[in-house]
């Protein structure tokens, strides 16, 4: 009976694999048939090819994705290592046969090694998969943005008719036929030791380690296979297009999870697999062009996605198990015993102990032993950097005008770093700032329209706004039990798309004078932002170190079950600390767009790895549980020091972004907590 067990148990995920494989092709079908339907008649040899076509660089990218979850892991990297190939093969490959196969390989073999960097920072550092590979993406972005700064190149016409044209003419699209390899090398995969190694670690590591499974090997596999896939996609997506695009890659990671999620992979690891991935590409792909059919706007695309990719992520964690199945169980109960129909639960209750004796005070030293062990280091390091530049550059950054610049520039950090802080202190991560910042900027330059009597009403407005922006991630996360990243990552897609859409593709109107002079304008010798940076700096402070809410951000960062046993409410404190952050982004956007005198779409896109590069380097464990606002505001000052250090120099942006990669990957495997 026990052998029979596990082989039930085999048995069942294997269905559940089927199942959610099933569904994707099942939606695929009725989107297919929906476009058909839509279209004057039968589709074309030409209109199937164009689909096969069109899909293929999501599909193979959506692949590498798959293998990375499969593993109980995330890839941000995933469109970083796309662009990189781009790039590589625009300005690289020849118009001979030899150079052409060769930079083709060569696709593969740059995949595979951002696929091993990755590997050996999550299997052998043990760093956060999240963390780990968001600091990569961006030392990536920033090799591609060196090789090529801006859009060019050319792709030979003999590699664009290979992978795009026909395998055999009127009959059989290449595309197809790639999809088909990549399909067929994923299947004889997951029959070697290394796809067994890659679902086992995936399903439950701890059992997979009993049971004689290499664990790091496989993670580093899992890795390594995901980067051939999206070599495979760079070179397919460099024939696509016929030239390079440093930024081709950007929009595919909320369409890479949407793809994994509705091809029925499940987040977290264990089950699920490629093929329903490549559904869920396609089908992904039929969503967009039905929207192009119904003459829908282009920007709601972003939208379609991120709605679909928190649906179908919600739809797969319906299960009997899941947090929405206890939190309804949990409000049955409640109704019930408000009705006297069910037993009372009791939950430990905080209160003071009457029999405590009372013990000796500790020093002060000894009592902020592990603030100064974990906050120190980012004001040591400003301290230096300060050191540097002013043997850098002389006198001219010694006077006060060097330290209002700092402050000035570095309050869009410092507000920035408490809302990442609150929610990297809960063991979470918010990856909808981006988006919230420009958000928030767009709305309120146009509601302002230079008007300071409407700045009045419309900042407060925009910051109420942000802050529901926030409460719906935290409701996501605390009612709906759904990861971080994905509710964070859907909500930038969405915010995407309501920027968009609001501003037309072109944002209108401008800062107020009022906000301008605050934010350069002079007050007893410093700018207004300054002096508000100084007093913004000693709030967060106290929030984060004073208050209830910060030992409970700390204690549901510990561990969210004793949390519940100790009677914090889990679910509200995680819904204010991703308010608490959506109302930061917007500030964050509001001051911007005071600062530029306008708002530009895209504006926020640099400070998501900032905001966690300050958290970080301040001392805040990246999985929760530890953090102080002191070393935040320590992380960003010094950031945005090191930022002024580079701007001074004939350093191109890009360098910005490496070196903001490499100060977190060091920050984090130096500051990470030893015992996890």
């Amino acid at each position: 009976m026990s052998a029979a067990v596990p082989a039930l148990r085999r048995s069942s995920l294997r269905l559940d694999g089927a199942a959610g494989t099933l569904v994707a092709f099942g939606v695929l079908i009725v989107l297919f048939l929906l476009v058909r339907a839509k279209s004057s008649g039968p589709l074309s040899y030409f209109e199937l090819s164009f689909i096969a076509s069109g899909g293929a660089t999501l599909a193979l990218a959506a692949m590498g994705q798959t293998v990375v979850v499969l593993s109980g892991g995330f890839d941000l990297s995933a469109g970083a290592v796309v662009s990189l190939v781009n790039a590589g093969l625009a300005t690289r490959m020849g118009p001979d046969l030899a150079s052409q196969v060769g930079w083709g390989l060569g696709a593969l073999a740059i995949g595979a090694a951002a696929g091993g960097l990755n590997g050996a920072l999550v299997a052998v550092a043990r760093l956060q998969p999240i963390v780990a590979t968001l600091a990569t993406m961006f030392i990536l972005q920033g090799l591609t943005l060196l090789a090529m700064p801006r859009p060019g190149g050319a792709i030979p016409p003999e590699f664009v008719a290979a992978l795009t044209g026909d395998a055999v003419p009127d009959l059989l699209p290449a595309p197809v036929l790639v999809i088909a390899a990549a399909v067929c090398a994923w299947l004889l995969l997951r029959r070697t030791r290394v796809g067994v190694g890659i679902y086992a670690v995936g399903s439950d590591p701890a059992a997979a380690y009993a049971a004689g499974v290499p664990s790091r090997a496989a993670l580093f596999s899992a890795y390594v296979v995901a980067g051939l896939f999206y070599g495979a996609a760079g070179a397919f997506v460099s024939a696509q297009t016929g030239s390079g695009d440093p930024l081709v890659g950007r929009p595919l990671l909320l369409q890479t999870f949407t793809a994994v999620v509705l091809g029925g992979t499940l987040l977290g690891g264990g089950r699920g697999g490629c093929v329903g991935t490549v559904a869920g590409a396609y089908a992904l792909l039929l969503m967009v062009n039905l929207l192009l059919a119904f003459n829908v706007p282009a920007y709601y695309s972003s939208i379609v996605e991120a709605a679909v990719l928190v649906c179908a992520v919600l739809a797969g964690s319906l299960g009997a198990g899941s947090v929405l199945q206890r939190q309804l169980r949990a409000a049955t109960i409640r109704l019930r015993r408000s009705q006297g129909m069910a037993p009372t639960l009791h939950r430990p209750r905080s209160g003071r102990s009457t029999t405590a004796l009372p013990a000796e005070q500790p020093s002060w030293l000894k009592r902020n032993r592990d603030l100064l062990r974990w906050n120190a280091p980012a004001w040591i390091a400003l301290a230096l950097m300060l050191a540097v530049t002013a043997f850098t550059y002389g006198s001219s950054v010694s006077g006060l005008d060097y330290v209002n610049s700092l402050l000035v520039l570095g309050l869009f950090l410092l507000v920035l770093a408490l809302g990442q802080g609150a929610a990297v202190m809960t063991g979470g991560l918010d990856l909808s700032l981006p988006w919230a910042i420009t958000a928030a900027g767009v709305l309120a330059c146009s509601l302002v329209q230079g008007n300071d009597a409407a700045g009045l009403w419309a900042v407060p407005l925009v910051l109420l706004l942000g802050t529901g922006v926030g409460v719906l991630n935290g409701l996501g996360i605390a009612l709906l039990g759904l990861p971080p990243i994905v509710v964070t990552l859907g909500m930038n897609g969405m915010l995407q798309g309501a920027a968009l859409l609001w501003s037309g593709g072109t944002p209108a109107g401008f800062a107020s004078p009022g906000m301008r002079w605050f934010m350069t304008g002079r007050l007893l010798g410093f700018a207004p932002a300054a002096w508000f940076a100084l007093a913004f700096i000693a709030a967060a402070t106290f929030l984060l170190a004073r208050t209830v809410f910060s030992r409970r951000l700390l204690a549901v960062g510990n561990g969210a079950l004793a949390a519940w046993l100790s009677a914090v409410p889990v679910g509200a404190t995680l819904v204010g600390a991703y308010a608490l952050s959506g109302l930061c982004a917007a500030l964050a956007g509001v001051l911007l767009s005071g600062f530029s005198g306008q708002a530009s779409l895209g504006m926020g896109d640099e400070y998501l790895l900032p905001s966690i590069a300050a958290v970080v380097v301040g001392g805040t464990l990246i999985t929760g549980g530890r953090g102080h606002y002191l070393g935040m505001a320590g992380g960003a000052l010094l950031l945005t020091a090191l930022s002024m250090l580079l701007s001074g120099s004939m350093l191109p942006n890009a360098v910005r972004d490496i070196l903001l990669g490499l100060v977190v990957l060091a920050a984090v495997a130096a500051l990470r907590d030893k015992r996890v």
